[in-house]
């Protein structure tokens, strides 16, 4: 008799812990904009290492050549850039399901230091970007000699 609504989010009955709702909407919405909208902090995934010598930054890239990527460091600042191509289907096919995401992104991280931008080495293996970013020498920790009277 009544048609089910888009946003089911909203049932009182269905509702799990302080949050559920708002997870169940944002669901709704992420299944509304498919294949359109991406949120730009969470592409593409980035895991950040740091030690007194520097950084390490690892990329996950699939489906990406290296051309198709750019890497800079500005002071603090890692910045990639990209853009990844959708497939066109063969004539008489049709999407079943569609979750890679397509298109342009520009992802920037602030560091805890400078970075040397001339000694930054960047390589890029199985879909996968290696970033050593090594620490400026000027924000190097640096040993302190204590002195006796």
């Amino acid at each position: 008799m009544f048609a089910r609504p888009f946003f089911s989010s909203f049932s009182p009955y269905t509702l799990q812990g302080p949050f559920g709702g708002l997870q169940r909407l944002r669901q709704d919405f992420d299944r509304l904009f498919e294949g359109i909208w991406q949120p730009a902090d969470e592409y593409p995934a980035v895991n950040l290492w740091n030690n007194g010598e520097g950084a390490l930054a690892v990329v996950e890239l699939p489906g990406f050549a290296p051309g198709d990527i750019e890497v800079s460091v500005v002071q603090n600042v890692l910045t990639l850039r990209g853009e990844r191509s959708a497939p066109e289907p063969k004539e008489g096919e049709t999407y079943h399901r569609r979750e890679r995401w397509y298109g342009k992104f520009t992802r920037s991280l602030a560091l805890p230091f400078e970075v040397d931008s001339a000694e930054v080495e960047a390589k890029f293996k199985d879909g996968v970007l290696t970033i050593a970013l090594p620490r400026a020498e000027a924000h190097r920790p640096q040993k302190i000699a204590i002195q006796t009277n």
